[in-house]
């Protein structure tokens, strides 16, 4: 049996400083009020990098290169879970242009990894957070 999936692409911006990133999601979405990486999903016919390039200069009015977008892990939901499943691929972006703001809702905070790991993350976020920081240290 085929499973259809949501391909969903998320951005982990370091700053020159170590902090990274992160964006509150705003009341009214589903996980209203936690903190995520940036991004979204991945359009029928898109690669994941344009997807994740397209998504950041929505969300965040940013704009990166290609060659800064580094795969840095993914999590997934379990297809035998009710719902259609998720897989989000999580890039690191060490550089990038324009200052990063919340342009559709919700806030943007900048975070120690410790400060990170504390922060109310939905689930996949989590698994994305420990992947992320556990191949940093």
């Amino acid at each position: 049996m085929s499973v259809h999936w949501i391909t969903v692409v998320a951005g982990a911006l370091c700053g020159a400083d170590g902090r990274w990133l992160m964006h509150r999601r705003p009341e009214g979405k589903h996980h209203a009020g936690l903190w995520e990486f940036p991004g979204g999903k991945v359009e029928p016919g898109e690669m994941p990098v344009s997807a994740l390039r397209r998504e950041l200069a929505e969300e965040l009015g940013i704009s990166c290169e290609v060659n800064a977008c580094r795969p840095a892990g993914f999590a997934e939901t379990d297809p035998a879970e009710p719902g259609v499943p998720i897989v989000i691929l999580l890039y690191t972006l060490a550089t990038w242009q324009g200052e990063p703001r919340a342009l559709e809702g919700g806030a943007v905070g900048w975070f120690t990894p410790a400060e990170l790991f504390a922060l109310p993350k939905p689930p996949l976020d989590i698994v994305l957070a420990h992947g992320l920081l556990q191949n940093r240290r």
